[in-house]
């Protein structure tokens, strides 16, 4: 059997951690983590009985864990706009955001219910609306914020003029593209913080490749039963080629919680598809600084969300 690489985090007493995510999969191990560290969690997740059943299993195994289940479906902009706007009420600064829940290959074109296609609206968008929404809770809490990216954004392009993937559709590529825009909005967070002196940190990580529900049976958008690459996968994590789950997620644990004074850089797995967890060299596809802020621009236009 594998081995977890050891990652020890510092002590989060007093943080306030938004994982989204987080009744399965990373975002539960992260979670976990963090709530082990001390931090109160937050997990904003679509299926609330799902999410209960993953706080569950936080506490039994974190008798001292503080976690709070919040609705939030990211296809969905008004759920972002009504989680922005409970946590806006509760008031209390956010020392983390963990933009951590994704969809990955449906079976056939999907859209959001604002008119977007399923993967770009989903990871990208979804968590840019929500990010810049609680932008007052996560500069009074100088906040460290961690985009999860994937292998799949290691090549290729976005392409801007064709952002709603109508002109030629294919679903990796629009998965691809999903996540080179996540990898583009955290370097241009980063930028504009730093610019404007926001105080907030502005991260990247990806997991390399494991056993995630990302390929599982997903009924809810007509994916029945799982792939056989999800198979294949399973097998290699088990005998070490692979990530685990649990190793999987200590790319974006390390991006949250590190100490490292270097900022809009990119935490992987030190083999790409595993090992453990290190800083790494951005991918090609997040360098392009011009399309990072063109996206920022079009990004705002569609949400209607402005700074």
């Amino acid at each position: 059997m594998p081995t977890t690489p050891k990652l020890d985090l510092p002590d989060q007493t007093g943080t306030l951690a938004v994982v989204t995510g987080a009744s399965d999969g990373l975002g539960a191990v992260i979670a976990r983590r963090l709530a082990a560290a001390g931090a109160e969690v937050v997990m904003p997740v679509r299926s609330a009985d799902k999410g209960e059943r993953a706080a569950a299993r936080i506490r039994q195994a974190v008798p001292a864990a503080t976690v709070r289940v919040m609705p939030l479906d990211l296809s969905r902009l008004d759920s972002v706009d009504a989680l922005v706007l409970q946590l806006a009420e509760d008031g209390r600064p956010v020392g983390l955001l963990l933009n951590n829940a994704g969809v990955m290959r449906p079976p056939t074109r999907q859209e959001t219910a604002d008119g977007f296609e399923l993967q770009v609206g989903t990871n990208h968008l979804g968590h840019f609306a929500l990010t810049l929404g609680l932008l007052p809770l996560l500069r009074a809490g100088r906040a460290r914020v961690v985009h999860q990216t994937s292998v799949a954004a290691r090549t290729g392009s976005l392409e801007l003029d064709d952002f709603a993937q109508q002109r030629r559709y294919d679903v990796m590529r629009a998965y691809s593209a999903s996540k080179i825009a996540v990898g583009l909005f955290a370097r241009e967070l980063d930028r504009r913080s730093r610019a404007g002196g926001w105080g907030i940190t502005s991260t990247l990580a990806h997991p390399g490749v494991s056993p995630t529900n990302l390929l599982a049976a997903q009924p809810g958008m007509g994916r029945e039963r799982a792939g056989g690459e999800r198979r294949v996968i399973e097998v290699l994590a088990r005998v070490g080629v692979l990530g685990t789950v649990e190793s999987a997620a200590l790319p974006a644990l390390l991006a949250a919680t590190s100490t490292d004074e270097h900022t809009d850089v990119l935490y992987g797995p030190k083999r790409t598809v595993g090992g453990p967890p290190a800083r790494r060299p951005l991918w090609k596809p997040f360098t392009d600084t011009a399309t990072a802020s063109a996206l920022w621009d079009l990004s705002a236009e569609l949400t209607g969300v402005r700074v």
